[in-house]
């Protein structure tokens, strides 16, 4: 049996390497905690759900018999068990409960990329103090966990995760200003640390409310990945803090690791092979020349289409030329779809 275990913080803290992450993280690691019991005489490395696990004994004892004759008894609660318990045991040792066993266990992929987080927040944070200084250990609300393993951050290799820390800019706003213009010239990717945004888009002479923002929440990627202006208008709903990535460092750091292409072959065997093709234009320019089996999300409503598009399918999202597919492709990626865009678009395709 395992369930959601009754643990706490201080709990989690008493177990290495966890005893290096900030509370704020901890606080998060405990919703993506299992427990398993195990009856005495039971084998607990006989369960399928330990694979890809990293595992802590809470309580009980675990006699191991080695190869070799010896044998070991590790307790709940006793030094050793303040360690994980080695990935290859079950490979090394016969393991058996010598009376009921409670362990813990988080699924080692979320754990590695949980502490690499952190130790590079360390690094990062230990810059000198400035107004503008971002203690990034305790930032669990600008870069969720949910974010760190399936969001575009996920995939960034670790020079860039060190160099994006250090180059962000810690913004704070007060309720009622505008952070960016629909129209003006895109010049910064902005992340929310904490505080609430409202998207405003101007519809036939009037200013219409979109989107709400809160913290976690990324925006102003659409015009650095396109190439085009502002979209949309976005300003503070509530007092806040924004954290803010300049043009050339999203490029270098963002985009350029995260954003895929794929030449109209390659797309074409991408979908042969059950991915999906996506176009980001507007219906009626996809009424007219849209390719076989092709869904239609524009891309003023792709943000709208996140956790509605299946999250087990690849995309391949396209438009005219490049530009809104591109976009609607990093967008995408930030929220842990796989996505790809087809270069240079439709138009490309029927110059070849």
């Amino acid at each position: 049996m395992n369930a959601q275990p009754s643990i706490s913080v201080q709990q989690l803290r008493a177990f290495e390497p966890l005893a290096s992450l900030s509370d704020e993280r901890l606080g998060e690691l405990v919703r993506f905690c299992h427990d398993e019991s195990v009856p005495s005489g039971g084998d607990p490395f006989s369960r399928p759900e330990l694979a890809g696990q990293t595992v802590y004994l809470l309580s009980g004892e675990l006699r191991l018999s080695h190869p070799d004759g010896t044998v070991e008894v590790i307790v709940g609660g006793c030094e050793t068990a303040q360690r994980p318990l080695p990935k290859d045991l079950a490979q090394r040792a016969r393991a058996r409960a010598i009376t009921d066993v409670e362990m813990l266990r988080i699924d080692a992929h979320l754990l590695d990329v949980m502490l690499t987080w952190d130790q590079l927040s360390v690094q990062a944070s230990a810059q000198p103090p400035s107004a503008g200084h971002t203690d990034w250990r305790t930032l669990a609300g600008a870069i969720p966990l949910e974010r760190l393993v399936s969001g575009v951050f996920s995939r960034l290799p670790p020079a860039n995760i060190d160099a994006l820390l250090r180059r962000f800019e810690r913004l704070p706003c007060r309720a009622g200003e505008v952070v960016l213009r629909e129209g003006d010239e895109g010049d910064y990717y902005y992340l929310i640390e904490s505080g609430r945004c409202e998207v405003r888009r101007r519809v036939g002479g009037a200013d219409l409310s979109i989107a709400e923002l809160k913290a976690g929440d990324a925006f102003g990627e659409e015009a650095l990945v396109s190439g085009g202006p502002r979209n949309a208008t976005v300003l503070m709903r509530t007092d806040g803090i924004l954290l803010r990535l300049g043009k050339a460092d999203f490029v270098e750091l963002l985009r350029e690791p995260l954003l895929r292409r794929l030449a109209r072959a390659d797309a074409e065997r991408r979908v042969a092979a059950g991915a999906v093709w996506l176009d980001v234009r507007f219906p009626a320019e996809f009424r007219h020349d849209r390719l076989p089996g092709a869904i239609n999300v524009p891309l003023n409503e792709i943000r709208n289409a996140i956790g509605l598009l299946d999250a087990q399918k690849e995309y391949v999202v396209y438009c005219q030329s490049g530009r809104r597919s591109s976009a609607a492709a990093f967008i995408l990626s930030q929220h842990g779809y796989r996505a790809a865009w087809l270069e240079g678009g439709l138009y490309a395709a029927c110059i070849h």
